[in-house]
């Protein structure tokens, strides 16, 4: 039976990682960072720390050695990253790897075909493949949009500019977990290793939709002055494609028109079907604890 101790935290000062770095901590596991090389960030006494080049097989090999797993939280601009940190956990032995997902579902058969997410589905090929070949399993948590976040900065709607978008009318209901969640998703995987292994595993605080949302955030800072669209999730997913067709696109505007749909149009696979929180002790929110917790996240 695997039994996994060590852990190595690629991406630990991150929104997401310094998160999913505490709940390692809290769980027992002993976790070790993995910085670029020259950096002055710092770290808790309890957490080793390994610097380490990106683009050097060695230099991470030589890092994950005696390591159990792998988790990564590595920004979007860096995904491409994650091939080699691959290929070195499986040449150091490492037993488990997490590739940084941690949101909408590329394991979709339709999301997956979406250009924003091109190169996490390439990294999930590449890990499935190098799986296949090695000792090394994996695990991809899937969560969709972050709660606590999304709504700190303005990205689930905007409270400071009250500004909110309804794709599609606004109904379609979408998951959606806090970057807590997350972490204790990962810090669970990582104590069911068996269970979890060489597949997707869905995890979510709430499933509602944006107009929930917006009442919700409503009740907390008033329903005066909102400025409120109407758009349709097919047409920004047009513009995607039409930008990916670029001789140079524009990343960022491919990136958004791809989160777009995949969080809240229809079909795309944005509220879970299966769960699998009751694994990783994860208790759903109730209608008032989740009236509670956006009240706690909206700037004020």
């Amino acid at each position: 039976m695997t039994t996994i101790t060590k852990v190595a935290l690629a991406g630990a000062k991150g929104n997401l990682g310094e998160v999913v770095l505490d709940q390692l901590l809290k769980a027992g596991f002993q976790v070790t960072a993995l910085t670029r090389q020259g950096s002055s960030q710092t770290f808790p006494s309890n957490v080793s720390v390994k610097a380490v080049d990106y683009s050097s097989l060695d230099s991470l090999v030589n890092a994950l050695r005696g390591q159990d797993a792998v988790v990564a939280t590595i920004a979007s601009a860096a995904l491409g990253q994650q091939l080699l940190l691959i290929e070195a956990a499986a040449k150091a032995g490492v037993k488990h790897f997490i590739p940084s997902e941690f949101g909408c579902d590329t394991l979709h058969e339709r999301t997956s075909t979406l250009p924003g997410y091109k190169t996490k589905v390439d990294v999930l090929e590449y890990l499935k493949k190098t799986a296949a070949e090695t000792g090394l399993t994996w695990t991809a948590v899937f969560n969709g949009p972050f709660l606590d976040w999304g709504l700190k900065v303005g990205f689930l709607l905007n409270v400071k500019e009250r500004t909110v978008e309804y794709p599609d009318g606004g109904n379609n209901k979408f998951s959606t977990t806090t970057l807590e969640s997350i972490g204790k998703a990962v810090a669970g995987v990582l104590k069911n290793p068996e269970q979890t292994k060489n597949r997707g595993v869905y995890v979510q605080d709430a499933a509602v939709s944006q107009r929930q949302l917006a009442e919700a955030v409503k009740k907390v800072v008033g329903a005066d002055g909102w400025k409120e669209t109407i758009t349709s999730t097919q047409e920004i997913y047009q513009q995607g494609l039409e930008e990916a067709k670029k001789a140079n696109p524009n990343p960022g505007i491919v990136f958004v028109t791809t989160l777009k749909p995949a969080i809240w149009g229809e079909g795309w696979g944005s509220q879970f079907e299966k769960l699998d929180n009751d694994l990783f002790g994860i208790k759903q929110l109730s209608d008032e604890e989740f009236q509670a917790a956006v009240a706690s996240y909206v700037p004020k």
